[in-house]
Order: structure tokens, then sequence, then C-alpha cells
């Protein structure tokens, strides 16, 4: 292949655009973009409106101040994807990404509002994106630390993290009527089923489409069955255009933005995780932790943005990784068209409302069959890691030890001080911080005698009788 190009350039006819673009630069066909970027707007849907609905009923707001609020959410959204994805002044990674509010963000942001207030809650937001900008210069410096041992690790923790957060929205909460409701089940399971065929029987486009035929088989399903209603869709305005500071001034309380602030250090380094998988998978040339300060900058302006409209954090999503796997659409374009669609659906109203109209096993249900993917690529990745070594052996177990702790036993570190639960209580996070502090213990910090020993496992398989 390097003499092929070396070749190329020998040549005196300039070669064509194409050979020279990487994969994830291909300008697609505008209507494969929109069909590819709809796919990705789709399967990402369930967060921005799950986050909105989230703060909405716990803190007692009226359709008058959530539809708003959907819209500002989805606005900042597709801004933050465009930035992702054009990466214009350094901020960007010029990678398919689209930008969510995340999960856990939303979780303290809500515990901020309740013990404050709104204002508190929106100006904890942008103190957190100011805070980004200060600490990327320490982060990047300790990017060395991210080898695949951990990176494969993180993506099988994100995998498990997500399944186990999505499927709770299938199930619904314990305790309340409705919950582990059969119909609801069955529905994601559908869902799921019709993805799967989708990509067995077709080729092509429509493989490449099989996630969003999926979710379009489910959905329809579900409006046979009577559990979608369209008749709020055309209600209410056309146009929905979100307002600055709709709660009032931000007020900037750096102790109570702390749990915020504490939680963007596990941010940037799920972004580390999620930019060197995408790269990896997209064909990005070069060093792909050049990419990771620039995916941070844009989740802090995309934060910034979405704080100034009453949203919480907006970052990187982890389906990102999921679809662009399952797809095998790699350009950067594609997402560029999501997100011109995410603020057409912002400003649009009746698209805003029809989204949420979408049942939330139907979304839930295909969101998690992407994530389990993403759990695929972490095991591939730790499947090029060699595990016969003491020190990568230990690596990946204590890792997955305290990253599985808190996911599989929710309220393991309750008794904790709140602020250490913030951590703790995060799988991803103390996974992935206990393989970069172990993978540097046995292979940065000793003479790598003990980290290439044989793992245990080995040696005494080594030991055993021969018959």
């Amino acid at each position: 292949m390097p003499s092929a190009l070396d070749s190329r350039h020998d040549h005196p006819d300039p070669p064509a655009p194409d050979t020279q673009r990487d994969p994830v630069d291909e300008r697609l066909p505008l209507k494969a973009m929109l069909l590819f970027g709809l796919q990705h707007v789709l399967v990402m849907a369930a967060a921005p409106i799950t986050a909105v609905f989230l703060v909405g009923q716990a803190l007692g707001f009226g359709t008058d101040v959530t539809v708003p609020l959907m819209s500002a959410t989805f606005l900042a959204c597709g801004i933050g994807t465009l930035l992702q994805s054009f990466g214009p002044f350094g901020f960007g990674a010029r990678l398919p990404f689209v930008q969510v509010p995340g999960g856990a963000p939303i979780v303290i942001f809500l515990a901020i509002a309740q013990a404050t207030d709104m204002q508190t809650a929106t100006g904890a937001v942008i103190l957190t994106g100011l805070f980004y900008f200060l600490a990327l210069p320490f982060f990047t410096r300790v990017l060395r630390f991210f080898p695949p041992i951990v990176i494969g690790t993180m993506l099988l923790l994100v995998a498990v993290n997500l399944v186990k957060i999505f499927g709770g929205l299938i199930a619904g909460r314990a305790g309340t009527p409705g919950y582990a409701d059969p119909a609801g089940i069955l529905l994601a399971i559908t869902t799921m089923a019709a993805i799967v065929l989708c990509a067995r029987v077709f080729s092509g486009v429509l493989r490449r489409i099989s996630v969003m035929i999926g979710l379009v088989c489910g959905a329809l399903i579900a409006t046979a069955l009577g559990f979608v209603d369209f008749d709020g869709v055309f209600t209410g305005p056309i146009v929905a255009l979100p307002q600055l500071f709709p709660f009032g001034l931000p007020k900037f309380d750096v102790i109570a933005s702390l749990p915020l602030i504490i939680f963007s250090v596990v941010s940037m380094t799920e972004a580390t995780g999620q930019t060197m998988a995408t790269a990896e998978i997209v064909g990005k040339r070069g060093d792909p932790r050049a990419l990771v300060p620039r995916n941070i900058r844009a989740d802090a302006l995309g934060s910034l943005f979405g704080g100034c409209l009453g949203t919480s954090l907006i970052i990187t999503s982890g389906e990102n990784i999921g679809i662009v796997r399952a797809t095998g659409v790699r350009s950067r374009y594609v997402t560029v068209a999501a997100g011109a669609l995410l603020i057409l659906i912002a400003l649009f109203a009746p698209l805003g409302r029809l989204a949420a109209t979408l049942p939330t096993a139907v979304v839930a249900g295909t969101a998690v069959i992407v994530f389990a993917i993403i759990g695929v690529m972490g095991i591939n990745i730790l499947r090029k890691v060699d595990l016969n070594e003491h020190g990568n052996l230990y690596v990946l177990a204590s890792a997955l030890a305290m990253g599985l702790l808190p996911i599989v036993v929710p309220g393991f570190y309750s008794e904790f001080p709140t602020h250490l639960q913030i951590i703790l209580g995060n799988g991803l996070a103390m996974g992935t911080l206990t393989a970069v502090i172990v993978n540097l213990l046995f292979h940065h910090l000793s003479n790598g005698a003990s980290a290439k020993r044989e793992s245990p496992v080995t040696a005494a398989t080594d030991q055993e009788p021969k018959a």
C-alpha cells in the first residue's frame, strides 16, 4: 500500500480527491446523508426526550415549560453535533459524533435544581463548561496512560452501564404501576429482533439503515397496538424559538456546582475512549489522541450554550460508536445532516412533539442493541491484548471489579459521603480510573518484569500434568 501511494505521487496528474480523503471525510450524496443522519437522530432521540421529561416531572413543570425546554435541548444537541462534525477553529473532533444530554449529568443537574433552584443549576452547567477549558491542558498530559486495555475495558463498561440504564427505561421503575409490563418488554424485544432481521436479510443501503428500519417497524407495531397517540402533535405553536436564560439569570454557586464539575473529569475520560475508538472505526489517519482535546472543547462549548438555554451538559454520546459500527457508514457528513435535522426538530415544534410520541420501549430497545454492539467492540479490542501477561490480567480484573460493582449492585456506596458517591457510584468512572491506575502501577512504575510475568491462570494451566 505505501508503495502504491508513492507511485501516485510520481504521476504527473494529481490524484482524485477521494483518494486523498479519509473515509470519515467522504461527502455522500444528499439523499444518503439525510437518510443516515435521520437514523442517528432516531437512535439518540431517547436521550433528550427522556432528559426533559425527567426534569419536567421531577420539578413539576407544565407543558408550557417542557415543550420549549425540549426545543432548546434539541437545538443545543444540533449545534453541538455540527461543532463536532465540522470542527471549526479546533472545536470538534471532525468525527461522526452526535451530542446529547448525558444520563449522569441530568441526574446531577436535577439534584442541584432540587436542592437550590433552576438558576443555580443552569449556573452550574455554565461553570462546568468553563472548567472544561481550564482542566483540558492538564488532562491532555495523561492521555498516554490510555492504552488499548484501558479503552477496551472502558467500552465494555460503557455498554453494560448504558444497557442497564435503557433496560430500566423499558421495564420502568420498581414499585410503580406498569413496572415490567410484558407488553412494553415484548415491544422492545420485537424492535431488537426487527433490527437483527433487517441486518441479516437486507444488503447495501438497506443494511446500513437496518437500525432505523427496525425502529420504524417497532413504532408501526406500537401504533397498531394503540401505544402511540398523535392527537397532540399538531396542537400548539408551529415554530418554537428557545428562550435565552428561560429560568432567569443564572446564579454561580461553586459549592453547589462541585458535583457537576467533578463529573466533568469523568466526562473527559469518556470522551477520550469514545474519540479513540471512533477514530479507529472510521479509519482516521494520524494519532487519535490529538483529536481528544478538540472533542472536549466542543463538549465544553456545547454545554455552555446549553446552559444558557436551560439545559444540562451537552456531551458526546456513546451511541455514536455503536451506530457507526453497526451501519459501517463512516462519513462525518452524516452527522452534519443529523445536526441539521436536530435543529429543524428544535425550531419546528410539531416535529419535536412527534419525536416525543415514539414509545419509550421502541427507542430504548433500539438503543440497547446499539449499546451492546459497543460492548462487542470493547471485547474485540481486549481480544488483541495479551492477557497472559501478569499485569494485563490484573488491570482488566480490577477494572471490571470496581466498574461492575456499582452497576450491578445499585446503592453499593450509598452510605459514603455524597461527594464521593459521584465518583464511586459511577461504574464507568471507577472502572476507567482503576484501569489507568493499575496499568500505571504494573507498566509504568516498575521495570516491567512483573508486568510481563505469566498470569496465574496460564501458569496453573501450564503446570497441569499432561496425559
